[in-house]
C-alpha cells in the first residue's frame, strides 16, 4: 500500500506541474484529490499497521517473564 501512495505523489507532482506550466485549474483540482485520495491510503496503511504489529519483548523483562514462567515457579 505504500507503494501505491508513493506512486500517488508522483502524478500529484506531475499533475501539479502540468497546472502551473498551462495554468489550468482542473489539473490543480486533480492534483489535489490524487494527493487526497494518497494521504487517506497512507493512513490507512499506518492504522492497520498499528493494530496488527506483534508485541516486541525488550532485554529489561525478567528472564521468567519471557520464557513464560510467572513469578510464582
Amino acid at each position: 500500500m505504500l507503494v501505491v501512495t508513493l506512486a500517488l505523489a508522483a502524478v500529484g507532482f506531475g499533475m501539479l506541474v502540468v497546472a502551473l506550466m498551462t495554468g489550468s485549474v482542473l489539473w490543480a483540482w486533480g492534483c489535489i484529490v490524487v494527493c487526497v485520495v494518497g494521504a487517506v491510503l497512507l493512513l490507512i496503511s499506518a492504522l492497520s499497521g498499528k493494530r496488527t504489529a506483534p508485541p516486541t519483548t525488550t532485554g529489561s523483562e525478567p528472564r521468567r517473564r519471557r520464557e513464560g514462567r510467572g513469578p510464582s515457579e
